[in-house]
């Protein structure tokens, strides 16, 4: 096993190296840039999130399609990974991280417009669509498409269930002394209710659960903020500086080279945002929306408020923690930084952490089914269905009682494998993203079917 676990580390060293990260990171800009900076569109999106797309086909509602991709994205990624990325990267890893989530924008808007714009209507109604479609339809390149759907299948395993799981079994055992054996229990029990029901079920559990989770950790990390704030305006210094330094600048960091820091900060970026994955547009394409354009901008939120917000604030907290007290950072990584950083709010401060990793781990828990069973679905038809909702019900239980440095670096291949024939199918639609665009949004026909 370790051998194994040896030889998927050199594969994620390759595969995470420089040519994957300029196509992705290239792909960012490519379309921002492109698009005319769709990103100046944010707060349109955010307004359509709100409204009822009257009139339009889907399965749920924009803001279900929206909360249901949020759910998937904004897990232990936002907690656990940005931790990661800082013991491994260095504080640099935060502005590679953010910067990474600023032009993915861009890509998640692509995504879900093609996503919609492909997407085909079984017999009883049900919306199908996603990167496979959009390789299958867009390009005729089938092959692809089937590549994706394996890789997506097996990808839902670790970083939308293993992964997951394990990280809140953890906590809970460093929080409460509860024992993974009955956390991994109740996650499979409350897990194996929800994704029974399908997307219906997932979507409205998700729109309920995401409003809390997210104001409620949020005003976690304003509070240690507020407390910390002599080192936050030097936390914000550190992590450009580090960004493009050779060298960390010290303060209770490991030393990490630029490479270093944009690896992880990337690499982590598209682990939390999911913007190149294509994961969350296989959920856009269920919206009930008018045209692609308007599903796209409601999307495209996601990885503003998943990263541009949310991991910016991890990370602040973090960074702005360790240079007040250097010496957590000693022997402590992952959910045991960020544990400790919480635990400045008096009493209930690792509550807050707890309830807040718990809500996000079991949101992405139910994002992920969604994904895998679209995958599954497109390799196997309806048959597969049932088997996969009960196998990865199990491996909820399994994630919490099994030891997790391979799944983290399983998963990391595995978002890189789903990554690639992503971005081509974004690269050679990039023409048809365009016209769509100026169709509906830039000549102000945001409104037509």
């Amino acid at each position: 096993m370790q051998e194994f676990h040896d030889f998927v580390t050199v594969i994620n060293e390759f595969i995470w190296g420089p040519p994957l990260l300029i196509l992705l990171f290239g792909t960012h800009l490519f379309l921002t840039f492109r698009l005319r900076f769709i990103q100046r569109f944010t707060l349109l999106g955010i307004k359509l999130s709100f409204t009822k797309d009257r009139g339009g086909e889907g399965d749920v509602s924009q803001f279900g399609a929206l909360a249901t991709a949020l759910a998937a994205t904004s897990g232990t990624g936002n907690i656990v990974g940005v931790a990661t990325a800082i013991t491994l990267g260095g504080p640099g890893a935060v502005f590679w991280m953010w910067i990474t989530g600023v032009f993915g924008i861009a890509t998640k808007y692509a995504e879900a417009l093609l996503s919609v714009k492909y997407r085909v209507k079984t017999s009883d109604g049900t919306m199908l669509g996603g990167p496979m479609y959009a390789l299958e339809r867009g390009l005729g390149m089938k092959s692809l498409a089937v590549a994706f759907c394996i890789f997506t299948a097996f990808a839902s395993f670790g970083i939308g269930n293993m992964t997951q799981a394990n990280s809140i079994a953890a906590l809970a055992h460093k929080t409460f002394g509860l024992s993974p054996f009955i956390t991994g229990i109740i996650m499979m029990l409350l897990t194996g209710f929800v994704i029974l029901g399908g997307i219906k079920s997932i979507a409205g559990v998700c729109e309920k659960l995401i409003p809390f989770m997210c104001v409620f950790y949020i005003v976690g990390c304003l509070i240690i903020l507020y407390m910390n704030w002599p080192f936050v305006i030097p936390a914000v210094k550190l992590i450009i500086h580090d960004a493009f330094s050779p060298r960390a600048a010290g303060g209770g960091f490991i030393g990490a080279s630029v490479m270093a820091a944009a690896r992880y900060g990337i690499a982590r970026g598209l682990f939390t945002n999911e913007s190149g994955l294509g994961s969350a547009a296989i959920v856009a394409a269920a919206a009930q929306t008018k045209n692609p354009v308007r599903q796209a901008l409601v999307s495209a939120t996601g990885t503003f408020w998943d990263t541009v917000v949310i991991c910016l604030m991890t990370g602040l907290v973090l960074v702005s923690t360790i240079m007040k007290f250097p010496e957590i950072s000693e022997g402590l990584n992952g959910a045991e930084l960020t544990n400790a950083a919480f635990d400045q709010i008096p009493v209930v401060g690792p509550f807050v952490l707890t309830v807040g990793l718990f809500t996000f781990v079991y949101s992405t828990i139910l994002g992920w089914s969604y994904y895998g069973e679209r995958a599954v679905e497109y390799l196997t038809g309806k048959k597969g269905i049932p088997p996969y909702r009960y196998l990865f019900t199990l491996f909820v239980f399994l994630g919490s009682i099994a030891s997790m440095p391979l799944v983290w670096d399983l998963s990391d291949t595995m978002n890189a494998m789903m990554a690639i024939p992503n971005l081509i199918s974004l690269l050679l639609l990039s023409g048809v993203i365009v016209k769509e665009t100026r169709k509906y949004l830039w000549e102000g026909n945001l409104d037509r079917t």
